[in-house]
């Protein structure tokens, strides 16, 4: 019966039923740690001072996890999270797409100021 018990072994191992988490290279680390920092500098040059920009990394069962969050100086945070396939870390992530992913998250914490301010007429659609 002890091997039916999911809860059954030593601490510190898998459970049973559970996947084991995805382990990267050190390459693979430093490459994503590489881009979501370039994330994180491409956001805040998009953003006047006043805005918070920061990251998050961690790695479990489904790969390797990054966010990447804004906290307005009005309003609400906003954030960026993605799972990259280890094929895409190999590779690497390209420029375009750590790009798109600044834009959209500076774009949203401004207009998280913009509602929370209230009464700012947009200059552009």
């Amino acid at each position: 019966m002890n091997g039916n018990n999911p809860y059954a072994g030593p601490p510190g191992v898998t459970d049973a039923g559970e996947p084991a988490p995805v382990d990267l290279s050190p390459e693979q680390e430093r490459r994503l740690r590489r881009t979501v920092a370039g994330i994180v500098s491409r956001t805040e040059s998009y953003l006047p001072d006043g805005y918070a920009v920061g990251s998050e990394l961690s790695v479990g069962t489904d790969g390797p996890q990054a966010t990447v969050a804004v906290n307005p100086p009005a309003g609400h945070p906003v954030t960026a999270g993605f799972t990259p396939d280890l094929d895409e870390l190999e590779a690497g992530i390209a420029d375009s797409d750590a790009d798109e992913v600044a834009r959209g998250l500076a774009a949203s914490a401004a207009i998280q100021v913009m509602d929370a301010v209230g009464d700012v007429t947009p200059t552009a659609k």
